[in-house]
């Protein structure tokens, strides 16, 4: 018994002495690189095949197959450059050795032709794909496709803000384009086939999230996200993002940019509104104890008189004279103390009409500020048309962009299934003047309207709109109605008549929250999950 027991313990020992040399061997093999590399890391890492450093945050991390420096740890804005692959999971490298910038794993032998390289317009540098598109004949596109990898996944802070009621955590899925066939290209989920003439046009993917607003102006095209704004310079095919971890804005989730005054003017989820100084590239930013009713803005404007409006969601402000920093200037208006002049607190968009008139889109209804008196118009007075005329149309599908770019309370980012209506002729989206001094308004679920200052006039799917779910109006310098839906982007022609544009015309998807057009002619629209640009026709 005592020699069993000797043995025992002998076995023990040695157990124990092989578990510690075992471990001493791991921590050397993780210190280890190739000569002359450093490895700065927070737990073990795995040496990458050309000895590049190992920056980790945590977690055992493998290096991709061309041994690239890896920077890896939550991702939370703009990665660094110089072939870093930044990541919160492995990154594959596709099959041409194009290296892959994710938050989580990348697919490998995924992108495309040989030669192909990755820019995206987002804070991440995927493979740059050049590709040639076949379009129908009434549209001219620009002669790039330009996305990362089309099955990169992407995690970012895509959250909307801690606003009560509103869910919308963030969250990773992946994005994808399928193979088309030789000659086509694959455009927002389905090939663009050749339908007459070759036409061409550009992409640009901001992973999971919604375009929610675009302003273009001189060189430069900016784009609102959920994730920050992107400023892209044209010229040089290069980005910049700004958001939270820089210092530019107070919220991620961007519902409006454009311009007001000098200055360009983003308002967020949350984070109330930041104004952008093009001279100085400084920003300023204001909410609620500089005077802002709340600190989710929904749009801005400044008036031929120099007042600025701001919509929020808690009522809309009034600057007057438009000095931001004179706080005994501004004003704030609600359904309280304008005696339900505003019907509803929740204010989306803004125009300015003729002769100093403010319209305003609110969830209730649609407003006017004339003279420093209030009116409002709902659906008893005609806006919108009627629930039996459009409860057959208003359908959504299991598109993940199939989403209103405003109505958080109701919707998760990436779904509807949190929907519980899909008609409510109050809910007022967005405005455009019509330059006469009514107002076009698109609602939620009913249609488009229009205003002339006496009579209403309802148009829907029955008068050749793509969807009854307008997201976005927008007047172009030729006073064209552009308007955005849920189902592609309509044309108002001078008939009356409605131009229908999809995917399969260019677009990068049918949901439609935003657009700009840019001094060389292009329109840039802004959906779900990217932006394209189409240039103008000859």
């Amino acid at each position: 018994m005592q020699t069993q027991w000797k043995n025992m313990m002998f076995l023990g020992a040695a157990l124990v002495v092989a578990i510690i040399s075992y471990q001493l061997g791991q921590a050397k093999a993780t210190r280890s690189h190739a000569p002359a590399q450093k490895a700065v890391m927070g737990t073990a890492a795995h040496a990458d095949a050309r000895g590049g450093k190992a920056v980790i945050g945590g977690g055992d991390v493998p290096a991709n197959a061309l041994g690239e420096k890896r920077v890896v740890e939550p991702w939370r804005g703009d990665p660094p450059r110089g072939g870093k692959a930044v990541a919160g999971a492995p990154a594959a490298v596709n099959r041409m050795g194009e290296r892959s910038v994710v938050g989580t794993p990348a697919a490998a032998g995924v992108p495309a032709a040989v030669g192909e390289k990755t820019v995206a317009l987002e804070p991440a540098v995927g493979a740059k794909v050049v590709t040639e598109a076949k379009a129908p004949a009434k549209l001219t596109l620009s002669p790039l496709m330009k996305g990362r990898n089309p099955l990169s996944p992407e995690v970012g802070p895509g959250g909307m803000g801690g606003h009560p009621g509103v869910g919308t955590p963030g969250h990773s899925a992946a994005v994808s384009i399928p193979s088309a066939p030789q000659g086509e290209v694959a455009v927002g989920g389905q090939p663009a086939k050749d339908d007459a003439a070759k036409g061409k046009f550009t992409h640009f993917r901001v992973g999971n999230r919604n375009v929610k607003s675009m302003y273009a102006k001189g060189d430069n095209v900016w784009v609102g996200t959920s994730g920050g704004v992107i400023r892209y310079d044209i010229n040089k095919d290069d980005y910049r993002l700004f958001d939270v971890r820089n210092g530019s804005l107070l919220a991620n989730g961007v519902f409006h940019v454009g311009p007001l005054g000098k200055d360009i003017a983003v308002g967020t989820y949350g984070g109330g509104l930041s104004l952008f100084d093009p001279a100085t590239e400084k920003w300023t930013s204001y909410n609620i104890p500089q005077g802002l009713a709340d600190a989710f803005v929904y749009d801005t404007m400044k008036v031929a008189n120099g007042d600025v409006w701001i919509a929020t969601w808690s009522g809309a402000n009034h600057v007057v004279g438009g000095n931001l920093q004179d706080q005994s200037q501004w004003r704030t208006y609600t359904v309280e103390n304008t005696k339900g002049g505003l019907p509803n607190d929740w204010v989306y968009g803004l125009a300015e009409g003729l002769n100093g008139d403010v319209w305003l889109a609110t969830e209730g209804g649609l407003a006017l500020f004339r003279n420093g008196q209030w009116k409002h118009w709902t659906h008893k007075d005609g806006v919108g048309a009627p629930y039996e005329q459009v409860k057959g149309q208003n359908t959504f599908d299991s598109d993940p962009g199939a989403v209103s770019s405003h109505h958080a309370r109701q919707k998760q980012e990436q779904g509807l299934g949190h929907v519980t209506t899909a008609y409510n002729p109050n809910y007022i989206i967005s405005l455009a003047s019509d330059g006469k001094g009514g107002v076009w308004c698109g609602t939620w679920g009913a249609g488009l309207a229009h205003f002339d200052g006496e009579k209403w006039t309802n148009l829907t799917k029955d008068n050749g709109l793509p969807a009854n779910h307008i997201f976005m109006l927008r007047m172009d310098e030729k006073n064209r109605l552009w308007v955005g839906t849920s189902a592609g982007m309509a044309l108002r022609n001078a008939d009356g008549t409605f131009s229908v544009r999809t995917t399969t015309d260019g677009l990068f998807s049918n949901n439609v929250f935003s657009m700009a057009f840019s001094p060389d002619g292009s329109q840039w629209v802004g959906s779900y999950g990217g932006v394209a640009r189409l240039l103008p026709e000859k």
